[in-house]
C-alpha cells in the first residue's frame, strides 16, 4: 500500500446503517487507512427535506460536524449527502469527498461518486463498479479461516455457504420457496454452512432448522461471534438469496463459484445487477446442482481506492 495514502486523515460518514457503513470502511481499508467514523442524524427541518435543498449549516447535524476537517471523506446513505456537502464547503474544497451509491443529487456536489453497475447515475466524476465495495480481502479470508477452523474444519467437503436474506421491498421469501431450497440442498452430497438474517423470518427459519438442522451441517443460531467471514472462507461454493446486493457482492469478491437463489418478486434494478454479474461470469442461478468454474473476483473497493489515490495525487 502507498505510504502517502496511509497518511491521509479520513472520515467515514453515514447514518449508521451497517450495510452502507461497511462499504465505506471497505474503501478505507483498501486505502490502508483507519478512518474516524461519524454516524450522523439530521435535525428538523433537514430530516424531512429533500437532499436537493442543500442549505446545510452547523445546526443541521447531530452530533455536530466540526473541524479540523479531514483530507478525505467517504460517505454513503441519504443523510450523508448533506454532511459530505457541508464538509466540502466548510473545508473550502480541501476535503476530497467520495460518495458511494447513488446520492440522488448531481454528482458534481462531490469529487467522486462510485455506483454499482445497476444504478442509473453516470457522469464525468462517476465510477461504475460491478457490485458493492466491501472489506473482504484474501488476507481477511485467510485470517477468518484460521479463526473458525474449529467450527468448520470438521464438516465434510464440499462445504456450501448458504447466505439467506429474506423478504424485502423487491423480493418475497415464502415458506414454499424455503422448503424447495432445503429440499434441493439436502439432495446435494455436501455440508451446509447456513446463516440467516432478520429478514428471513421466524417461519422460514423454523423450516430451515427442521429440514437442514443435523450434525452434518452448521446453522448459525445468533450466539457467539458472527461466523459470516469464516463461512465465506471455508466455502467451496456460495449460495446467496437474490434479495441481497451486498451479500452477492461479498460472495463474488471471494472468486468462488457463487449461485443466486431465486425468490419471488424482483425488480428491474435487481435484474440488471444479476444479469451483469452473470455476464462477467461471477454468478449463476441456482437450480439444484453445482458446478466448479473460475472467474476474476470482484475488486470494487480496491478499484475505488485506486481512483481516489489517482485523483488526490497520493
Amino acid at each position: 500500500m502507498d505510504k502517502n495514502s496511509q497518511k491521509l486523515t479520513c472520515w467515514v460518514v453515514s447514518e449508521g446503517m451497517a450495510g452502507t457503513e461497511n462499504q465505506c470502511l471497505g474503501v478505507a481499508k483498501a486505502l490502508g487507512i483507519t478512518p474516524v467514523i461519524k454516524r450522523i442524524s439530521l435535525n428538523l427541518p433537514w430530516n424531512i427535506l429533500s437532499p436537493y435543498v442543500g442549505f446545510e449549516m452547523n445546526a443541521t447535524f447531530t452530533p455536530k460536524l466540526e473541524g479540523p476537517w479531514p483530507d478525505l471523506v467517504i460517505a454513503s446513505g441519504r443523510k450523508a449527502v448533506a454532511a459530505a456537502r457541508f464538509i466540502k464547503k466548510k473545508s473550502k474544497g480541501k476535503t476530497f469527498t467520495v460518495f458511494l451509491q447513488d446520492p440522488k443529487v448531481l454528482p458534481s456536489h462531490f469529487d467522486l461518486v462510485a455506483v454499482p453497475f445497476h444504478d442509473k447515475m453516470r457522469g464525468q466524476n462517476v465510477l461504475i463498479t460491478d457490485g458493492a465495495p466491501n472489506k473482504i480481502t484474501l488476507d481477511s479470508l485467510n485470517s477468518a479461516k484460521n479463526e473458525f477452523s474449529v467450527a468448520f474444519s470438521k464438516l465434510n467437503a464440499p462445504r456450501i455457504a448458504v447466505l439467506i436474506g429474506g423478504t424485502s421491498k423487491a423480493h418475497k421469501m415464502t415458506t414454499e420457496v424455503t422448503k424447495k431450497l432445503c429440499h434441493q440442498l439436502n439432495n446435494i452430497d455436501a455440508s451446509l454452512m447456513i446463516t440467516a438474517s432478520r429478514r428471513t423470518g421466524e417461519e422460514n427459519l423454523k423450516v430451515i432448522q427442521k429440514e437442514c438442522g443435523n450434525d452434518k451441517n452448521f446453522i448459525w443460531d445468533g450466539s457467539n461471534k458472527n461466523p459470516y467471514l469464516g463461512i465465506l472462507a471455508w466455502a467451496d461454493y456460495i449460495l446467496v438469496t437474490a434479495d441481497s446486493t451486498s451479500m452477492i457482492s461479498d460472495a463474488a469478491t471471494t472468486g468462488k463459484p457463487t449461485y443466486i437463489i431465486p425468490l419471488d418478486g424482483g425488480s428491474s434494478k435487481f435484474d440488471i445487477f444479476h444479469t451483469h454479474l452473470k455476464n462477467i461470469g461471477a454468478v449463476r442461478e441456482f437450480s439444484g446442482s453445482l458446478e466448479k468454474w473460475s472467474y476474476a473476483p470482484l475488486t470494487d473497493a480496491a478499484d475505488i481506492a485506486h481512483v481516489i489515490k489517482e485523483k488526490m495525487g497520493v
